[in-house]
This record gives C-alpha cells, structure tokens and sequence, in this order.
C-alpha cells in the first residue's frame, strides 16, 4: 500500500468535505468490493496451495501414508488429515 497525497487525488469540494471529519490524520480508504480479490489470488499463493492439497489427496489415494505425506511436504500429520478430511 502506498501513500498519496489527497491534493493530487480529490475534487477541492470534496477534499474539503473530508477535511472536516479527518484534518490531518492518516486515513485507510478500502478497495470497493468489486475490485478486492479474494486471500492469494494476487500472489498465486491460492492456486498453489488448491494444486498442492490435489497432489497430497492422489497421492493419499496411491496409498502413501499420511505420515510419508508429512514428511514429503514438510506439513503435521494434523495438517495432512485436514486436507484429506476437507
């Protein structure tokens, strides 16, 4: 997140309109709900995760056990479990 100054983003009108409630103060204005992405879509991190948690249930189905997939992808055998059981 960076920071922009207000004089070179907003209408004078409305720059005055907010300075009434906020002068001076660092406020946080959210995304709109159009355009927030959901947890690691903007990263890639979900998808990895969703490819990750695919290999670890075929290779559950393969037979390997779920201490072997414990250890194969550095995770608790908790972990493991939740994945498979999800």
């Amino acid at each position: 997140m960076k920071y922009r100054n207000a004089n070179d983003i907003f209408p004078d009108e409305l720059l005055a309109e907010i300075q009434k409630y906020s002068s001076g103060e660092l406020i946080y204005i959210p995304e709109s709900a159009q355009t927030k992405k959901a947890w690691g879509e903007k990263s890639g991190s979900r998808q990895f995760y969703i490819q990750r948690n695919a290999q670890i249930r075929q290779q559950h189905a393969e037979g390997k056990s779920i201490a072997q997939l414990a250890d194969e992808f550095a995770l608790s055998t908790d972990s493991i479990r939740r994945i498979l059981y999800s």
